[in-house]
């Protein structure tokens, strides 16, 4: 892949699922860049509080609410960014949930409506409203679409609603690279991984965003934790757990991109000799999933 991009000063970059975790450390990062920052998201306190703060520390960011699993939300988000803004350099559809841990046959309808609608239409629509606003402006440019290894590489047995989520925005991104390319567009594609350790994001209180009409429709397994719970826990059975800094993630996206890079991971090798072993049991007739006790 070309990379379009020389850099970021005066260049407007939209983050979705911005106020928070990744979404606001890549939004930060950006800004130090010089970037003109749109971080968006459906959390609205926690938006303007992010803003407020980055504001503060002299960054061009502006937040705008936007619910990613409306389309005619996620139109608006675009109508009004180009109005005010001119073009759209970047697109980081970051948004994403995720629901508790559970058998396949023991999940339930609104936990898959729920993740799909913002895990996957929530990129589907950032596409649909952003590419062809981004195409016409003649603008150079640059698609980055958040999954997670977790279904994009090896998903987890446990964790089927989301990894098949994050299994479907691995291949729609692919599949937009390719369109991109054969249409010769000044429009780069990442997928973007991010990993290397434990990550403090809102994925672990997603639910806090959770809509009434998708409520839960049977009780939790077990009671949910946020990442320093889980840190204590782990901890009392003898393994520390290191959280990977969310700035360093930022930066290795912000690298990537200005690199050209398609899948940007904080182990790209790693990841890749998974995807190896995985089609090497493929090729035996074994079941792919590397978790042991699995397919063996």
């Amino acid at each position: 892949m070309t990379a379009h991009l020389t850099g970021y000063a005066g260049r407007t970059v939209v983050v979705t699922g911005g106020a928070s975790g990744i979404g606001r450390a890549l939004g930060e990062a950006f800004a130090a860049e010089r970037a003109r920052v749109v971080l968006s998201d459906v959390e609205e306190a926690a938006l303007t509080a992010t803003v407020a703060e980055l504001v503060a520390q002299g960054h061009d960011v502006v937040g705008v609410r936007c619910d990613v699993t409306d389309p005619a939300s996620v139109e608006a988000l675009a109508e009004g960014v180009f109005a005010s803004h001119g073009a759209v350099h970047v697109l980081v559809n970051n948004a994403g949930v995720g629901a508790p841990s559970a058998r396949p046959w023991e999940t339930t309808p609104n936990d898959w409506r729920w993740v799909h609608s913002v895990n996957v239409f929530g990129v589907a629509h950032g596409v649909q409203a952003f590419v062809p606003r981004m195409l016409a402006s003649g603008e150079p440019g640059h698609v980055v679409n958040t999954a997670s290894s977790d279904g994009a590489v090896n998903p987890l047995p446990d964790a089927s609603v989301y990894a098949a989520s994050k299994a479907a925005v691995a291949t729609l991104t692919e599949c937009l690279a390719a369109q991109l390319e054969a249409e010769a567009a000044p429009i780069g594609v990442s997928l973007f991984l991010p990993g290397g350790g434990v990550l403090d994001t809102g994925l672990w209180t997603a639910d806090r965003n959770r809509p009434a009409d998708l409520a839960r429709e049977r009780p939790r397994a077990r009671p949910g934790m946020t990442v320093k719970e889980f840190q204590a826990l782990m901890a009392e059975r003898g393994a520390e757990l290191q959280l990977k800094p969310l700035d360093e993630l930022a930066a290795e996206l912000l690298e990537g991109v200005l690199k050209g890079v398609y899948c940007v991971a904080d182990d790209l090798g790693a990841e890749v000799g998974r995807l190896h072993a995985r089609a090497d049991r493929l090729a035996e007739g074994r079941h792919p999933t590397l978790e042991a006790g699995l397919g063996s």
